[in-house]
């Protein structure tokens, strides 16, 4: 892949560009199909007989497989080009969904799982926040991974609810069918990006063996790893299991209060609305959070976030669930949903550089998927053994609590390239 080199320019470069505006958009759609699973978890398990956890396992499977798939297409865009890595994804995504329509078994589920992954890596973050990174002006690099980020939200605004009103007309098959078209359409945003770089000249002299092996030998980098683990966990499990979670532990909707009023009338309708609200707080909250990560110390705001969490999510599971508290709590962690994700990838960036971001950020988040993976599927096994999602639901907050600690010794200073 081409890279430029030449020294930046003096005069003031815009924030809002073709690549940052182009690279939102296939966040946007991405995440909207990827938010909405939680919604298919019932209408699924009713059609089949199926116990939760065989479709909380195919979540489990797609969020491992996006994990595994990250570093893998992240070297890939870096070795041939971001735009083949972005094609390559959304056929895969499309193809995953197509076929998983026509599924009939919970292993047919679970196998195509693996290719759904492998095609939200290819459409994700960390190929998209790489070339968002490498075309953003430094002055501007953290507010531009914020939203970048926070088009994920956006996505997340629709997702669930499209998927619940689509569902009111077609079978969930079908919409497996329309959201593999809708991912189809990212590829209208392809001549928009561009591979540009803006990075030094030793980092482009560096390889990328040797990059990956300062990394790994640097402590820094594996406090990293395992702090994106319960991020991980948190997310994958309330996307996948909280719909389901307060269409059946909710207290009831008053027929005569506001949600009845605007048309939410049932707790399963509110469990869909819960995902969106989550989504347009992650909005403003991924934005500001990349706007402080210009101003203040990354690692100490990631340990600030994770503590929020764990309060938030401690409080919610101790006090009654109703549809107020169920509000409350979406917008609370919709606001820290996602702050997460330009902080740590800026952090990546600043310590070891842009040349293999995308590779770099990959084997980090490939810690958030392992985390997602065993939040979605223990859920699902969790609520099978027990009926309920309580045990699994603290273990979230313990992880958050130790994704605060860890954050605190990191060193954050920039790592020297070596030079071959």
């Amino acid at each position: 892949m081409q890279q430029n080199s030449a020294p930046q320019s003096t005069t003031r470069a815009p924030l809002m560009t073709p690549v940052l505006i182009a690279g939102s958009f296939i966040l946007m759609i991405g995440f909207a199909i990827r938010a909405s699973f939680g919604v298919f978890q019932i209408p699924v398990a009713e059609e089949f007989l199926w116990a939760r956890s065989e479709f909380s396992l195919a979540i489990a499977i797609q969020n491992l497989a996006w994990g595994i798939g990250q570093p893998l297409f992240g070297a890939l865009a870096e070795k041939f080009g971001d735009r083949r890595a972005i094609i390559g994804g959304a056929l895969l995504y499309a193809l995953g969904l197509v076929l998983t329509a026509m599924s009939t078994q919970p292993w047919q589920h679970q196998m195509l799982a693996v290719i759904v992954g492998f095609g939200i890596a290819g459409t994700g973050f960390g190929v998209i926040l790489a070339i968002v990174g490498r075309a953003a002006a430094p002055e501007h690099r953290s507010m531009a991974l914020g939203i970048g980020t926070a088009a994920g939200s956006a996505g997340q605004v629709f997702g669930a609810p499209a998927a619940e009103f689509l569902m009111l007309y077609y079978s969930w098959q079908w919409v497996f069918v329309i959201f593999a078209v809708v991912i189809l359409l990212t590829l209208f945003a392809l001549p928009f990006i561009r591979s540009e770089h803006v990075a030094s000249k030793a980092e482009l002299e560096e390889s990328l063996g040797q990059v990956l092996n300062r990394a790994f030998r640097d402590p820094s980098y594996t406090l990293i790893f395992l702090g994106f683990f319960s991020c991980g966990y948190q997310l994958a499990f309330i996307t996948a299991h909280f719909p389901a979670f307060v269409t059946e532990l909710c207290g009831p909707i008053d027929p005569s209060g506001m949600l009845s009023m605007i048309g939410i009338t049932t707790t399963s309708a509110l469990g869909a609305v819960s995902i969106a609200v989550i989504g347009f707080f992650n909005i403003i909250g991924t934005i500001f959070a990349g706007w402080l990560g210009k101003r203040y110390t990354k690692k100490y705001l990631l340990a600030g976030i994770y503590v929020l969490r764990t309060i938030a999510a401690a409080a919610f599971i101790m006090l009654p669930i109703t549809p107020t508290s169920v509000l409350v709590f979406s917008a609370v962690m919709g606001s820290l949903w996602l702050a997460t994700v330009p902080l740590t990838s800026g952090l990546v960036a600043h310590i070891w550089g842009l040349r293999y971001m995308g590779t770099l950020y990959g084997f980090v988040f490939l810690s958030h998927q392992i985390g997602g993976f065993l939040g979605v599927w223990l859920g699902g096994r969790m609520y099978d053994l027990h009926g309920d999602y309580t045990l699994v639901w603290w273990i979230g907050v313990g992880v958050g609590a130790f994704s605060a600690l860890v954050h605190l010794p990191i060193r954050e200073r920039q790592s020297l390239p070596q030079t071959a």
